[in-house]
């Protein structure tokens, strides 16, 4: 898709004058929380069509190395600074941002807003008893907000068509996709013009937390973007080894990029 598309100028344009950032080559949309809800009921009200992509440190990494991650996140109609290194990233090259915008944060302001407007969501990832449990608790959170249907994350990839067709059916507003990276933005990318959904979002590992199955960490880790850490504490044998390999390539490639701006001694890019 390409990025100076009618798609992307309409999710620029319905927030106001917004500039884009980049770092690495990626373009990062200066968005705040509000203005992304704001983008998001327009959308559904208009009966657009909204591809969300967000990215952290881990995924910008990994982007470099799986062209098919690349042209996946890259073609979303707005992305997002998931991670507090983004943000901080962008900083340092004074190509300042908002601030974060969570996916999973995102989520939840999603179905706040829902709660008035009668949002109807799909669920789709996780296992099926997670699946279960956050339906129920979005119905107990968010009343006002419709589960027009879901579908567990586990499935052979030959049917991937009949879940779009469940999807399309089910006449959802939003699509929420708890899966990892890459498996959510390939799923996405590849059928996100046969869902006929509105609003399409990658959350993640979010129907877990939600579920009670996975700790988040407390605010103040999250105010101070400690939550990479926390996850480490957790469960240190899985995720030692992935965020020291892809927050020191991060930090590698941000030193790279923010000594060719200087010496470039051209203004800052945004």
């Amino acid at each position: 898709m390409d990025l100076s598309g009618d798609r992307r100028r309409f999710a620029v344009t319905a927030t106001g004058d917004r500039c884009i950032r980049h770092l690495f080559g990626i373009p990062i949309n200066a968005f705040s929380m509000a203005d992304t809800v704001s983008l998001v009921d327009k959308t559904i009200r208009e009966r657009g069509r909204l591809l969300i992509g967000v990215v952290n440190a881990a995924k910008m990494v990994n982007m470099r190395r799986d062209s098919k991650l690349h042209e996946a996140v890259t073609g979303c109609d707005i992305i997002l600074a998931d991670g507090i290194a983004v943000v901080l990233g962008l900083r340092l090259l004074r190509r300042s941002i908002p601030g974060r915008v969570p996916g999973i944060d995102l989520m939840h302001e999603m179905l706040r807003e829902g709660r008035s407007r009668g949002y109807r969501v799909f669920l789709f990832g996780a296992t099926e008893e997670v699946s279960a449990t956050v339906e129920r608790c979005i119905g107990e959170r968010y009343p006002g907000v419709v589960v027009a249907g879901r579908r567990n994350g586990y499935y052979h990839d030959d049917a991937e068509a009949e879940i779009v067709d469940q999807i399309r059916a089910s006449k959802a507003d939003i699509l929420l996709v708890a899966m990892s990276p890459p498996k959510k933005e390939i799923f996405l990318a590849k059928w996100r013009d046969g869902l006929g959904v509105p609003v399409c979002h990658g959350v993640g590992g979010a129907f877990d937390v939600m579920a009670g199955k996975v700790k988040r960490a407390p605010e103040l880790w999250q105010r101070l973007g400690m939550e990479w850490f926390y996850r480490v504490v957790q469960e240190p044998r899985r995720m030692w080894r992935r965020y020291l390999v892809t927050n020191t390539l991060f930090g590698m490639l941000l030193l790279r990029e923010i000594l060719a701006d200087v010496f470039s001694r051209k203004p800052a890019r945004t």
